[in-house]
C-alpha cells in the first residue's frame, strides 16, 4: 500500500509537471485566450461621453474620395464642433495622420482651426524594430522593441495641439488585447497614447485626476477591457454631417468627440478581444480604451509563474485524489476545481485580477478522464488477475457469472443455500508417503489432485479447497446452477474413471497405485466468506457438508457413496445400489441409508 501511494504521488507530481511546463511555454495559448476573450469581454452600458464622427462612405459620396480630400475638410469639421462657444466638446481626437506640409495655405488653416480652442489631439506613430545596442561597458545586445523613427504632426499643427500615438501591439495570435500607455522615444521624450492624451484633456476639462496609476508591463502595455463591441459608439454621424450642420448644437457638449477612418476601403481596423468575428475600426478600439480610462477600471494580469506554481499544486493533488478513485467521488471534484476555476477567473476579473482560465480547468479535465481510464485499464487488469486466480478453484462459466452479476452473488459473510458436496481421498496415500521419496510423494499427490481438480471444472463445480490428500468440492454456489446434483455425480464417475489409467501409470512407474474414496450428499450449507477479518475462507459448513465428508471417509477403494437424499433427487436418472439403512457414520448419532453410485442410466 505505502508503494501504490509513492507511485501514485511521483506519477501526479510527474504529469503536474509536465503540464505546467507545457502552459508555461504556450501549448494551450489559443484556446486559452480564446475562453479569455469570451470570458473577460462583455459589452456595457456606455455613459454617452464619447462620440464617434466616422470618414464614412457617405462622407466619400458627398465629399469625394478620401485621397482628394485637401486638410482643409478636417479644419471645417473642427469649427463646426466648435461653432457654439456654450457647447464645444472638451476634447476633439483627430485619428489620421498629418506628417509633412502639403498646401501651404491648407495647412495654415488646419492649424489655425485646431489651435483656436485649445481641444485637439492629434496623432502620431512611431516605428518599431529590432535594433544593435551597444552598453558602455562595450556588451551589445539586440532590443526586440526599439523605436527607430517616429512620425508626428507638421510643426504649425504640432505646436498648436497635444499629441499622443496610435501604435497598437497585437499579441501572438494577432488579437488587440493590450494598449501601449506611452512610448520612451531615443531624445529623451515620453510620448503618451492617444487615448491618454485625450483622457487628460477631458480630465482637466471636467476636474478629473489628470494621471492615472495604469498596471503596465516593460512595455508600457495594459490590459484592455472593452465596453463595447464594433460599432458601439458610432452612432451614424458622419463628417459630411459636420460640415452640413445637422447635428443638434448641445450633443457634443463638454463630451469626447473621435473623428477617424469608418469605411472598409481605408483599412483602418483590427481584431480585437471584444468580438474576433467582427472587424472594430481604429478609432472605435480608442474609444474603448478612453472609457475605460474614465471608468478607471484597469486590471492586472497575474504573473505567469505564480499562476504555474498554483497550477502544479492545485493539479498534482486532484490527479492524486482522481487515481484510483470511484466516480461517485472524483466527479464532483472535478466539477468543483474545473467549473469553479472558470468562475473563479470570472470573478477575479471583475475585482480587477487576468488570470489564465483555461490552463486549470483543463488541466484537470485531462487529468480526471485518464484517471477514469487508467482506473477502468487498472479495474479490467484487477478484474482479469482475479478471473484468472478464481478459475483455478471454480468452473470458467461460474466466474463469468460472477463477473456478471458482481459481488454480490458471492454472498459476502455468508448465506443459506442448497448444494451438492463432494469429498475425495487417496487410499494408500499414507502407507505410499512411507516408503517414497518426498519429491515422488509430491508428484504422485499432485498427478491425482490434478485429476480430481479437472473433472470440477470440467462439470461446472467449485473447488473449495485441499485438505492434504483430500478434496472438497460444491456446487450451486457462489451462484446458482441447474442440474446441480447431477453434476456433482458426474465428476465423481469422472474420477473414478479417470484414476483407472493414472494408477496403471504409477504402478509401472513406482511399483504402487492408490485409488479415490469418494462421497456425495446435498441440502442446505451455509456458503459465503467465513473466518476471521484478516484471514477468511469462502466455503461452506453445515450438516451436508459433514454428511458428505463421513460418506467419504466410509467409501472403499474406487467407490462412489452418495446418499438417500441426492438418490431422490436424482431418481432413476443414476444406477445406484443400495447399501442398506442401517448403516452408522462417524459423528452422527442415527442410522444411514447409504447408496453405491454405480453409473449413468443409458437413457
Amino acid at each position: 500500500m505505502k508503494q501504490k501511494t509513492i507511485q501514485r504521488a511521483g506519477a501526479s507530481l510527474l504529469c503536474a509537471a509536465v503540464f505546467t511546463t507545457a502552459a508555461g511555454l504556450g501549448v494551450f495559448y489559443s484556446p486559452d485566450q480564446m475562453l479569455s476573450d469570451s470570458l473577460y469581454q462583455t459589452p456595457e452600458a456606455l455613459d454617452g461621453n464619447i462620440f464617434v464622427i466616422g470618414i464614412d462612405d457617405r462622407a466619400m459620396e458627398d465629399i469625394g474620395p478620401y485621397q482628394t480630400w485637401g486638410r482643409d475638410v478636417m479644419a471645417m469639421a473642427i469649427e463646426a464642433l466648435n461653432a457654439d462657444p456654450e457647447n464645444r466638446p472638451a476634447a476633439i481626437g483627430i485619428d489620421v495622420l498629418y506628417t509633412g506640409e502639403t498646401d501651404p495655405d491648407l495647412d495654415a488653416y488646419l492649424a489655425e482651426a485646431a489651435g483656436a480652442y485649445g481641444n485637439v489631439v492629434t496623432a502620431s506613430v512611431a516605428n518599431f524594430g529590432t535594433e544593435l545596442v551597444t552598453e558602455d561597458t562595450g556588451a551589445f545586445y539586440l532590443e526586440d522593441y526599439a523605436v527607430l523613427s517616429y512620425e508626428e504632426p507638421y510643426e504649425a499643427l504640432k505646436a498648436v495641439t497635444t499629441q499622443g500615438h496610435i501604435n497598437a501591439m497585437y499579441d501572438a495570435d494577432g488579437v488587440l488585447r493590450h494598449a501601449i500607455l506611452e512610448i520612451d522615444l531615443p531624445d529623451g521624450r515620453t510620448i503618451p497614447s492617444f487615448s491618454y492624451a485625450i483622457y487628460q484633456k477631458y480630465a482637466a476639462a471636467h476636474g478629473l485626476p489628470e494621471t492615472l496609476d495604469v498596471p503596465t508591463d516593460d512595455l508600457h502595455r495594459f490590459y484592455v477591457d472593452f465596453s463595447a463591441l464594433p460599432g458601439g459608439f458610432y452612432e451614424g454621424i458622419s463628417v459630411s454631417d459636420l460640415l452640413s450642420g445637422e447635428f443638434p448644437a448641445d450633443l457634443f457638449d463638454g463630451a469626447i468627440v473621435l473623428i477617424g477612418p469608418y469605411a472598409a476601403g481605408l483599412s483602418d481596423y483590427v481584431t480585437t478581444a471584444a468580438d474576433r468575428a467582427s472587424l472594430m475600426y481604429g478609432v472605435e478600439f480608442q474609444a474603448n480604451v478612453i472609457q475605460q480610462m474614465l471608468r478607471q477600471d484597469f486590471k492586472t494580469e497575474v504573473p505567469g509563474a505564480l499562476q504555474a506554481a498554483a497550477l502544479f499544486v492545485i493539479s498534482a493533488a486532484c490527479l492524486w485524489f482522481f487515481l484510483g478513485r470511484k466516480l461517485r467521488y472524483a466527479v464532483p471534484v472535478w466539477l468543483v476545481v474545473a467549473g469553479g476555476s472558470v468562475l473563479g477567473c470570472r470573478g477575479l476579473y471583475g475585482a480587477g485580477y487576468v488570470l489564465h482560465p483555461l490552463w486549470l480547468s483543463l488541466t484537470v479535465t485531462i487529468f480526471f478522464a485518464g484517471a477514469v481510464a487508467f482506473n477502468y485499464v487498472q479495474a479490467a487488469v484487477e478484474r482479469r488477475k482475479i478471473s484468472n486466480t478464481f478459475k483455478r478453484y471454480v468452473a470458467p462459466e461460474i466466474v463469468g457469472e460472477l463477473l456478471r452479476e458482481g459481488t454480490d452473488s458471492l454472498g459476502l459473510g455468508g448465506k443459506l443455500c442448497d448444494i451438492a458436496v463432494l469429498f475425495v481421498d487417496i487410499r494408500g496415500f499414507t502407507t505410499m508417503s512411507e516408503v517414497l521419496t518426498p519429491q515422488e510423494v509430491v508428484s504422485i499427490l499432485n498427478r491425482y489432485l490434478t485429476l480430481t481438480t479437472d473433472c470440477i471444472m470440467k462439470n461446472h463445480g467449485t473447488l473449495d479447497k485441499f485438505v492434504g490428500d483430500c478434496t472438497m468440492a460444491i456446487w450451486n454456489a457462489p451462484v446458482e446452477q441447474e442440474d446441480y446434483v447431477m453434476n456433482a455425480c458426474k465428476a465423481a464417475l469422472d474420477m473414478v474413471e479417470g484414476s483407472k489409467a493414472l494408477s496403471q501409470e504409477l504402478l509401472e512407474k513406482f511399483g504402487r497405485t492408490v485409488s479415490f474414496g469418494i462421497g456425495v450428499h446435498c441440502g442446505s450449507a451455509v456458503v459465503g466468506n467465513i473466518g476471521a477479518e484478516m484471514r477468511m475462507d469462502f466455503t461452506a459448513i453445515g450438516d451436508t457438508v459433514n454428511t458428505s465428508a463421513r460418506l467419504e471417509a466410509s467409501a472403499p477403494a474406487g467407490k462412489i457413496y452418495i446418499s438417500r437424499e441426492v438418490a431422490d433427487r436424482l431418481g432413476d436418472r443414476i444406477q445406484v445400489t443400495s447399501l442398506g439403512d442401517g448403516i452408522t457414520l462417524k459423528g452422527k448419532a442415527q442410522k444411514f441409508e447409504i447408496f453405491l453410485l454405480d453409473g449413468l442410466s443409458e437413457s
